[in-house]
């Protein structure tokens, strides 16, 4: 008989859901995102959850499947919406997407830099509305990419292919990972600590993920400690920045611009975040990782992640510090 695995998504990218249907009952909710009670209704006998990055897999939801369930498997590299805590306690084992990724969101992190120091969608908007009519000297005048420094706030899997395509333009490279501050060395970038990256970067890049301790990291103080011709780019977690601060940092010209592709609140729907169409803000909806080839290998490694434990066997990426094994709830 086929275990029962529940997807919070009707159609995935690539051929990963039709392997998976293939070795196990998948259950599937209707078309848009589920809501949680349609979720916790589907749950029910499940012994796996394949899930994405900003599904909320709580405590609620854990027990709605119950003591059959043992891998809650991620189509995404983040995990800041799953209760880590909950999962560890019934002995469920959570995955996430390491490894298959970075590149591609990195292409974006760095296409962020260049659309904001440049100006590039406010000259775009102008074109598309028409107002091209005369060339001028002083329209949409940016900042050079070129020689000028990035900062790069986590030196991970996409850090470091942020960087590596900043060598490309001639930067100079700063980092500072906070939660390995001394360790990460590169003899192409310094580590310095947060203070200083902020203070002498021209781009400053996120590149951790959303805990507790990550959680409005910049902040109005950060914010105030940068450059007034500085940029900040966010393709991390939204909840990282506080977007409160920032709307009022840009606003007030503390620093020169911003470039979102997350957000606190996603998705939006129809009531926009005030930072979308904000001059001098570059906004998108959670894309680093949207690429056909990319987004099928987040799938595929989810559902291999599925089978593993399903099999019996360990998960081939468990959460760091997390076991690769289910645990008996007696």
């Amino acid at each position: 008989m086929k275990q029962r695995v529940l997807v919070t998504r009707a159609e995935l990218p690539g051929g990963g859901l039709a392997r998976l249907a293939s070795r196990a009952e998948v259950v599937r909710p209707g078309t848009g995102k589920p809501g949680p009670a349609e979720l916790a209704e589907r749950a029910g006998g499940a012994a796996a959850i394949l899930a994405l990055g900003n599904d909320r897999v709580d405590a609620a939801l854990l027990d709605a499947a119950g003591p059959a369930l043992r891998v809650v498997a991620l189509a995404s590299m983040g995990y800041d919406a799953v209760d880590r805590e909950a999962a560890a306690t019934r002995g469920v084992v959570v995955t996430h997407t390491p490894g298959v990724l970075a590149e591609t969101t990195a292409d974006l992190a760095f296409a962020l830099i260049l659309m904001a120091r440049r100006r590039l969608g406010a000259a775009r908007d102008a074109l598309a509305a028409g107002r091209w009519d005369l060339f001028r000297m002083d329209d949409y005048l940016g900042l050079d990419v070129h020689g000028s420094t990035l900062g790069l706030i986590g030196y991970g899997q996409i850090g470091r292919a942020v960087a590596r395509r900043a060598r490309g333009f001639g930067m100079r490279l700063l980092h500072h990972d906070p939660y390995a501050p001394t360790a990460v060395a590169d003899p192409e970038s310094r580590a310095v600590d947060l203070p200083t990256l902020l203070a002498e970067a021209d781009v400053v890049s996120l590149h951790i993920p959303l805990t507790p301790g990550t959680r409005h990291l910049i902040g109005a103080a950060e914010l105030a400690s940068m450059k007034s011709t500085a940029t900040l780019v966010n393709t991390s977690r939204g909840g990282i920045v506080d977007e409160d601060a920032l709307l009022q940092a840009v606003r007030d010209r503390v620093i020169h611009s911003a470039a979102l592709d997350v957000f606190e609140r996603e998705p939006m729907g129809a009531e926009l975040s005030p930072l979308v169409g904000e001059p001098h803000v570059i906004t998108l909806p959670h894309i680093g990782s949207a690429t056909e080839a990319t987004r099928a290998a987040m799938v595929d490694l989810a559902v291999d992640n599925v089978l593993e434990v399903l099999a019996g066997r360990p998960a081939r990426t468990p959460l760091p510090g997390s076991s690769p094994t289910p645990s008996s709830r007696d």
